[in-house]
């Protein structure tokens, strides 16, 4: 039962972080923050699932699924092609960051098309989830700190990617 009020309870939140970035204006980096603390924390919700809770388990996967694939979209569309203009030297850290999304994209469709059943399921989970954190934390300790200090609009690009991904949300 605290599983389907923690699905809900992160899928308001990320409704409203959508509905703020678009009236108040959040930046870029708070929007792209707000979305790797969100995933972070369905990544958990999914480790404390028993081993039998395999439609509860299926239900957040499609959910990490489609919040990473709205996610990738928008900093391939949006934000990474800004930091590459704006961000000196900045080509090598955005080409490892969208080599790092083809392998997440990769276990994404292994996983869309797997029963949590299945062999492997739970470990492509885990994985999935390891390869995530270990580009959000490259991204909040490099990408986004250099980001802030190239004069880059975050507030324009935060509002285009908020949009982009209300977008892309309702098509999954």
């Amino acid at each position: 039962m605290s599983t389907k009020s923690n699905a809900t309870s992160a899928n308001a939140a990320k409704n409203a972080a959508i509905h703020a970035a678009n009236i108040s204006g959040q930046d870029a980096i708070a929007l792209l923050t707000a979305d790797h603390r969100e995933v972070s924390d369905m990544f958990k919700q999914f480790e404390e699932l028993g081993d039998r809770a395999k439609a509860s388990k299926q239900k957040l996967v499609e959910k990490i699924c489609k919040s990473l694939i709205a996610h990738t979209q928008i900093e391939e569309e949006i934000f990474y092609p800004a930091v590459r203009e704006d961000v000196k030297d900045a080509d090598d850290m955005v080409d490892e960051a969208v080599v790092e999304h083809q392998a997440a994209k990769d276990l994404i469709q292994q996983l869309q098309e797997m029963d949590p059943d299945e062999d492997l399921y739970d470990a492509k989970v885990k994985v999935l989830g390891e390869e995530i954190e270990h580009h959000v934390k490259e991204e909040e300790e490099e990408m986004f700190k250099q980001a802030k200090k190239s004069g880059l609009d975050m507030k324009a690009l935060g509002q285009e990617m908020a949009q982009r991904k209300q977008e892309i949300l309702s098509t999954l």
